[in-house]
């Protein structure tokens, strides 16, 4: 299972992110993620059940390095606060939907889709959904969807996208610029016996989600 120990590692470095601090506690870090890279190992076995595609993925290939890429960012913060890991089929810089695990203290959460898609994919999705409205609208409205994520997230255009008629009944679903879902995960149980059973429930509830983003991209 989880280490709990993650989540107290990550909150002292919220609180010491700095190069001096983490060199002094590297190994710690370095065992730490070990111990997540055999979960998400499991989390894509147990994932590879619900949908196949992910069956061959690695973890150590879908999980995000903790430095921060600093170089146009105004925070120079070296590392970041929380580890992550999106098993996607083709790897995590693919551009298709996949599955997140975000874990920082006090903001842990499973989430799917696609976040900041290049323009081509993301004019797929706008179309597809444009064209398919009943059945994106028969899966973002199942009352187990809703149940576990709300609703679809992303930054919203305040106008129609380019290309577009703004006429169509449908064109408030096309606007959002990121189609991603999330449901806040509790960290203690990411370390119980019941890890497993609680995060396939969570990614077993956006797969229908995911292949109509990923069927309208390879389109």
């Amino acid at each position: 299972m989880l280490d709990k120990n993650i989540f107290l590692f990550l909150k002292e470095l919220r609180n010491n992110n700095n190069k001096e601090w983490f060199d002094k506690n590297r190994k710690r870090y370095q065992d730490l993620r070990l111990n997540f890279i055999d979960f998400v190992s499991l989390m894509i076995f147990e994932l590879s059940k619900i949908d196949p595609s992910v069956k061959n993925i690695e973890a150590k290939a879908s999980i995000f390095r903790i430095n921060r890429d600093i170089r146009f960012s105004a925070d120079k913060s070296p590392y970041k606060i929380n580890m992550g890991a999106f098993i996607t089929p083709g790897g995590k810089k693919s551009g298709l939907p996949g599955y997140y695990l975000h874990l920082e203290p006090g903001s842990t959460f499973a989430a799917g889709g696609i976040h900041m898609p290049m323009p081509p994919e993301l004019k797929a999705v706008r179309h597809s959904i444009i064209e398919n409205p009943e059945e994106y609208r028969k899966i973002i409205e199942a009352p187990n969807f809703k149940e576990l994520f709300d609703e679809v997230n992303g930054e919203k255009l305040k106008t129609s996208p380019k290309g577009f008629p703004k006429e169509d009944p449908n064109i408030d679903l096309i606007k959002l610029k990121s189609y991603t879902v999330g449901h806040k995960l509790d960290e203690k149980m990411l370390s119980s016996e019941y890890a497993f059973k609680e995060l396939m429930k969570v990614f077993s509830g956006m797969k229908e989600f995911n292949l109509f983003l990923k069927n309208a991209i390879k389109e």
